[in-house]
């Protein structure tokens, strides 16, 4: 089975990483007038054991140079403004294996959970 994810990327300069299923297919990128945003809708396999990626997006501006190992992945435009921004995937997404999300939590994480849990009891 599969199914289509939107996620909001951000339109800065910022790099916008998401977690993605191997196999993933980017379906559409588009400026959602009501939020001021771009966002990407991205089919993906649900089997849990399909492994992730950690994928990497950033948005230029028309006529913004980008490095030459960035791929083209599409363009939103905003129908009331001059904007139009291109979405590039960076290059080496990282490969992440299957793991629980408790198995992935960091100790400062932990700490936070189980300090939380004494709080409210």
């Amino acid at each position: 089975m599969k199914t289509i994810h939107k996620f909001r990327i951000d339109t800065g300069k910022d790099i916008t990483t998401l977690t993605l299923r191997e196999g993933y297919r980017i379906v559409r990128c588009e400026y959602v007038l009501s939020d001021k945003a771009v966002y990407l809708w991205v089919e993906q396999p649900l089997s849990v054991s399909t492994p992730s990626i950690e994928q990497r997006f950033r948005v230029a501006h028309s006529g913004e140079p980008v490095p030459d190992d960035f791929s083209y992945a599409g363009t939103a435009v905003d129908p009331f403004g001059p904007e139009a921004y291109h979405l590039f995937q960076l290059p080496n997404a990282v490969k992440r294996s299957v793991t629980p999300i408790r198995q992935g939590l960091t100790s400062a994480h932990t700490s936070s959970s189980a300090a939380l849990q004494r709080a409210s009891a």
